[in-house]
């Protein structure tokens, strides 16, 4: 299993997203609904050996790609204060792949920043999700 397969799965497989998930090497598939099918996986900027983002694609089974969108652990987490004296501003996190070897960089997420970035991919998966219609006690439906 790869380490990002099993960030993936630290943020997918308890949470219950969406269901269905499969993980394979960078990516965590899912459905959303019965047309819709998420793909998530870890994306680098500027550096090719930092992984400072998440995209999440929605992709219709007959149509393709229907929208995507790319979540920075900056705009999620923040500047992140460690104890290193390299970095006495903090860090922003990110998954650093040095010789083959991935792994976080400097400073490593808590529950709490796994709780809050997978909460902010459900505010937007819900974006797409059928509206649940609920009936409220005492009251009947014609």
């Amino acid at each position: 299993m790869t380490k990002f397969e099993q960030e993936l799965r630290k943020l997918f497989d308890q949470n219950k997203v969406f269901s269905d998930a499969c993980f394979v090497g960078n990516a965590c598939y899912g459905r959303l609904t019965d047309q819709i099918r998420v793909k998530i996986n870890f994306q680098t900027g500027i550096h090719a050996d930092r992984y400072d983002r998440l995209k999440i694609t929605l992709l219709n089974r007959n149509e393709g790609s229907i929208d995507n969108l790319v979540l920075h652990f900056k705009d999620i987490w923040g500047v992140k204060k460690v104890s290193n004296p390299n970095f006495p501003e903090g860090i922003t996190p990110y998954l650093w792949s040095d010789y083959g070897k991935v792994d976080w960089y400097v400073y490593s997420p808590t529950e709490a920043d796994y709780k809050e970035l997978s909460g902010a991919v459900q505010t937007y998966l819900n974006v797409f999700q059928e509206p649940q219609q609920e009936q409220q006690i005492g009251q009947q439906m014609y």
